[in-house]
């Protein structure tokens, strides 16, 4: 697998943020800027990545591209569709997103509707019209798995694949957003197979964490750095290599420079 974080880490010049990257021993990057910057400015780092013999794994997204305003939806969809076209044109591994949702104040926010047949349709639809506007040659647009919206489970994933029904649609794993009971959590190994198993052949990249459980009621759980939850991280990282041996392996939603870099000296060590 190909160790990787979400940072930007502090930079102020595409070699600076590749160099920085290189020196943490990472072989993979999620791509600092997006299209909006201008060609000039995302070829600028492109070529650092390529020059630093850094993978770019990942273009995000993030927006509400099921919004319910129909202008913000249109808007948005948009950006996404941009948003692939650079991917592709950089040759990342994936462009990501959530699914997002309409039926909320919070754009990623858990509502019952977001699992209604309703919001599958729609968002069946939103994601084949990105990928065919976009029609990426190499890139794979993908819906990170979640905890309170589609997908929250390998089944549904499978689903979704199967109903977009397009070739450039991939797997984009989150195993701690799916970790949502207690036999999801306490047998964590168990699911990590279930995921890899079930989704063989599909995943482009994942996200890398841990989660540990709180000690109040009900039922709480908390992400938290690499080590300092129950994830079977060595499992994890045995099973992304299996799969893939260049799978992106993103460390994620931490604050510091300083903090991503001790996560990376941790899981360097079952490296």
């Amino acid at each position: 697998m190909y160790l990787g974080i979400s940072s930007r880490l502090e930079h102020s010049s595409p070699e600076e943020w590749a160099a920085k990257h290189a020196a943490l021993g990472l072989k993979c990057v999620n791509f600092p800027v997006d299209y909006l910057a201008g060609e000039d400015v995302y070829m600028a780092y492109k070529e650092a990545a390529d020059k630093a013999g850094l993978v770019i794994a990942e273009v995000g997204v993030w927006r509400n591209t099921l919004a319910a305003d129909p202008a913000e939806r249109a808007q948005w969809i948009d950006y996404a569709i941009n948003q692939l076209r650079m991917a592709d044109r950089i040759g990342a591994i994936c462009c990501v997103n959530v699914v997002g949702t309409p039926y909320g104040p919070r754009w990623d926010g858990g509502y019952r509707e977001n699992f209604s047949s309703e919001l599958w349709t729609m968002a069946v639809k939103m994601i084949q019209q990105i990928i065919d506007t976009a029609n990426p040659q190499h890139t794979k647009f993908c819906i990170e798995s979640m905890p309170w919206m589609i997908p929250s489970s390998p089944d549904e994933y499978l689903r979704l694949i199967h109903d977009v029904n397009r070739p450039q649609f991939g797997a984009h794993l989150d195993v701690v957003n799916m970790i949502t009971s207690p036999e999801r959590y306490f047998f964590n190994d168990r699911f990590l197979i279930e995921c890899f198993d079930k989704l063989k052949g599909t995943i482009c990249s994942c996200h890398l964490k841990d989660i540990r459980l709180k000690e109040e009621y009900t039922f709480q759980l908390q992400e938290c750095a690499c080590g300092e939850g129950s994830l079977d991280i060595q499992l994890y990282l045995k099973l992304a290599s299996e799969a893939d041996p260049s799978m992106p392996m993103i460390i994620e939603h931490l604050i510091t420079d300083e903090e991503y870099e001790a996560s990376v000296k941790y899981i360097n060590k079952f490296l």
